[in-house]
């Protein structure tokens, strides 16, 4: 007995070195964790249970028979992390750069199966340098049977996938329709075609960094929601993302512990301008609202006209989607409708209840935006909100202009409860805009046409550029003091808490894709 002992714990200690101690060596040069040690990070300590050690590929050709490691380059298993349940796959990049093979594809299908039927969050750690090529079609299959699994489990239970190093060709579809992306800045890249078929094909030169990596991707493609300095700060940023989610769709994200006090916040009354054209940072709003020190941002270097991301509220996780007017004067564009529409939906998805923060002139205006698909794009947001079934609540602070109003989750398409500040202003347009339409012929016509449209958009504005018409109508439901706006969201979420919705009958929406 004691033979076969001794020759099991050769074969795990096989495993755990890997391709070997030149390739960790060599992993750690490049200020890389290897696959275990990520693995040991993320999860709570002596958590992990590992499966599927012991396999290996099943290739002969090209003298691959001659090549053979345990666990085939990729650590599966599941463990906990804060005390709650996950599954995890990490490649190895030790182990043939991480390439997906047959096996390799089925060791990860196996743990997404389990999540799913667990209902366990699933993170993947990304470290491959794509298809192992020897493989031919079974490894291409390995990762259609991978990207099937992804859609099933959407919706279902979280996903979260790090790029901690390549990811290329079709490799980078499976992150794609995970909830949440986070890539290692100066270490990672994602991209479907590289640098030298970019090369070949259009005769661009450019870097692996430039066109795949963190910054390009965080900026520039919003493909990846986060970026972190190094795979530590990764995989904190994962456990901290993970902690405002529920295990599943049929869980709503835990409550943390919290005594609720008076919750009057002064700061709010002070952070709108009297100007109603300066701008002013919206997340001051956002910080001013939320329980200290718990706001986390998502996409925040992407489309930064729309800020969106977890906040705790009296211990809840709530989602927060709203307008910035330190950028374009918070007016929604192509990319912040998409970027807004895609968090809302996560957010319906997982029982996380949505505070919408309206300061917005309407939609960006030019042939850019017009040939680029504003209008389709902007129904993403607005089809994202209107089918949304969690709690919502909208809070205007100073402009709703347009059509913009509506979309900004307004009473109009479903909304829960909607307040105002006593700075909102809603209309059809602004004031000047608006009276350079309705008295065009009465400036025409006066002395000094100047002094004529300042006097009608002064009497517009008195009229329109307040919340008060839209209170009288009920598509306001209260004006309220900045300062009570805490407070007033508190009880609001917490009456909102067992909200539920009858949708009709059907197979699925068809989102204006």
């Amino acid at each position: 007995m004691s033979d076969k002992i001794q020759q099991l714990q050769d074969k795990i200690a096989a495993a755990h070195l890997g391709g070997g101690e030149v390739r960790i060596e060599k992993q750690h040069q490049k200020g890389k964790l290897t696959a275990r040690e990520r693995i040991h990070f993320l999860m709570d300590e002596g958590s992990f249970e590992e499966i599927g050690i012991l396999v290996t590929h099943r290739t002969t050709d090209f003298g691959m028979e001659k090549q053979i490691y345990y666990g085939d380059g990729v650590v599966t298993g599941y463990g906990m992390i804060d005390g709650r349940l996950v599954y995890v796959f990490a490649q190895d990049f030790t182990v043939f750069g991480g390439a997906l093979s047959e096996t390799h594809a089925e060791k990860i299908c196996k743990i997404m199966d389990m999540a799913m039927k667990m209902g366990a969050p699933l993170i993947g750690l990304n470290d491959s340098g794509g298809a192992r090529i020897q493989e031919g079609v079974r490894s291409l299959g390995g990762y259609a049977d991978i990207f099937y699994r992804n859609v099933q489990a959407s919706g279902v239970i979280p996903q979260i996938s790090a790029i901690m190093g390549p990811c290329a060709g079709g490799a980078v579809y499976s992150p794609a329709m995970t909830d949440f992306t986070i890539m290692v800045e100066n270490s990672s890249y994602m991209f479907v075609t590289g640098p030298n078929v970019v090369k070949t094909v259009t005769n661009e030169e450019v870097s692996s960094e430039e066109l795949g990596g963190a910054s390009a991707h965080s900026t520039k493609s919003g493909v990846t929601h986060l970026t972190a300095a190094n795979d530590i700060v990764c995989i904190q940023k994962i456990k901290q993302l993970l902690s405002y989610m529920p295990q599943n769709c049929e869980e709503a994200p835990a409550k943390l512990p919290y005594s609720i006090d008076t919750e009057i916040r002064e700061t709010l009354e002070n952070i709108v301008p009297e100007n109603a054209n300066q701008p002013y940072d919206m997340r001051e709003v956002i910080e001013g609202i939320a329980d200290k020190d718990t706001f986390f941002e998502i996409h925040k270097d992407y489309a930064e006209n729309i800020v969106v991301g977890f906040i705790r509220l009296a211990g809840r996780s709530i989602g927060v989607v709203a307008n910035q007017p330190m950028s374009l004067a918070g007016c929604l564009d192509v990319e912040s409708s998409k970027k807004a529409a895609r968090f809302t939906r996560f957010c319906d998805c997982f029982n996380i209840p949505l505070l919408v923060l309206v300061d917005v002139p309407g939609f960006l205006p030019g042939t850019d935006q017009e040939w680029n698909g504003i209008i389709t794009n902007g129904a993403k947001l607005l089809y994202a909100l209107s089918e949304a079934t969690v709690p919502r609540v909208t809070v205007i602070t100073r402009k709703a202009y347009g059509g913009a109003y509506d979309v900004m989750n307004s009473k109009h398409i479903g909304a829960d409860l909607n307040y105002a500040w006593p700075s909102a202003e809603i209309a059809v347009m602004g004031a000047k805009g608006a009276s350079e339409i309705i008295f065009r012929k009465e400036i025409k016509a006066a002395d000094d046409p100047a002094a004529k449209l300042a006097e009608k958009e002064a009497e517009y504005a008195d009229k329109f550029a307040n919340p008060y018409r839209a209170a009288q109508r009920g598509f306001i439901d209260e004006v309220i003091l900045p300062k009570n706006t805490r407070r007033k969201l508190i009880k609001a979420f917490s009456m909102l808490e067992n909200k539920a919705v009858q949708l009709p009958k059907k197979k699925h929406g068809n989102i204006p894709l």
